[in-house]
């Protein structure tokens, strides 16, 4: 793999990114079928943990790593409150509530939470365009919490949709978090997940059990290895290699269809509608406000 143009391995490292977070949201609901959100957590946190603990040692050593916890420890105790605990916790029992194609199509919207957010914590202006895409997203969220009845305005589960909107802010702040954290990426995330797993497993052992099926240890892994850990290394690797960062970042937007394509198929879901209109909203709204941050040399919030 060496041997290719670094655009073309960045190029192959993020369709990895895409296709791994892609496959998430199928497995949230199927290790949500066998596990419960406090097991995933401690489970997904645990594995994650592991592997980025192999990385970090293996590249850095242990020094590095104890001298980053001992410089930055009150950042790492709020990065990893907000990312894994507070994050996955939220966005897990939204999965176990709605429809995975719907939880998936909210959490999508979190890029407009962070421009609106950082407005607010970042000092930076927002300009009109900010405002017209947001009411784009929010109408694709609209659209696709109701099932595209506007006349009942019932939502497809209050709780879940409310908890999948709370994990965009949540999320959204851990990424203005990290903006100020001066950390190596893997480091800063190996530690945020080292301080989160006992609380997670504290967690675990107050409100659940470790009592889980050998599949729902198998399920519950991969969610660790996909969504938190590989999905990262294989971004951040394309990020780095790369000589045009938004050739790259413009792969995630087809995640989620791709995602919907694995809902389909794999949890027999049938995708409505009122989401595939719902999420070319939003889709359309987070392109819209790229390329103008783009053309204005700001950069986009994905």
């Amino acid at each position: 793999m060496k041997t290719l143009p670094s655009d073309q391995r960045a190029l192959l490292f993020g369709l990895g990114a895409v296709l791994s977070w892609s496959t998430v949201a199928t497995a949230f609901k199927i290790a949500l079928s066998l596990v419960d959100t406090y097991q995933l957590l401690f489970l997904a946190t645990f594995t994650a943990s592991v592997i980025l603990l192999v990385l970090v040692l293996f590249k850095f050593g242990v020094t590095t790593l104890i001298r980053n916890f001992c410089s930055h420890w009150k950042l790492t105790l709020l990065a990893g409150l907000l990312n894994p605990i507070v994050y996955y916790h939220l966005l897990f029992r939204a999965y176990d509530l709605l429809p995975a194609q719907v939880a998936l199509s909210i959490n999508y919207s979190w890029a407009i939470v962070l421009t609106l957010m950082a407005v607010v914590f970042l000092k930076q202006k927002i300009q009109r365009i900010d405002l017209v895409t947001a009411g784009i997203c929010y109408v694709g969220v609209v659209i696709i919490a109701t099932g595209g009845d506007f006349t009942s305005l019932q939502l497809a589960d209050s709780l879940g949709v409310v908890l999948a909107l709370l994990s965009t802010f949540v999320w959204a702040a851990y990424w203005i978090l990290n903006i100020k954290d001066g950390r190596e990426p893997i480091v800063g995330l190996c530690l945020n997940f080292l301080v989160a797993l006992p609380v997670t497993a504290v967690g675990c052992y107050v409100f659940s059990d470790f009592a889980v099926p050998f599949n729902g240890v198998l399920a519950a892994s991969y969610v660790g290895v996909a969504e938190m850990a590989a999905g990262f290394l294989f971004w951040s690797t394309a990020l780095k290699l790369s000589n045009n960062a938004s050739r790259v970042s413009n792969l995630v937007f087809l995640s989620p269809f791709i995602s919907l394509v694995f809902i389909h198929f794999i949890l027999e879901e049938p995708v409505t509608k009122a989401t595939l209109f719902g999420l070319t909203l939003i889709v359309t709204g987070l392109i819209c406000q790229q390329l103008v941050h783009e053309s204005s040399g700001k950069g986009g919030a994905t």
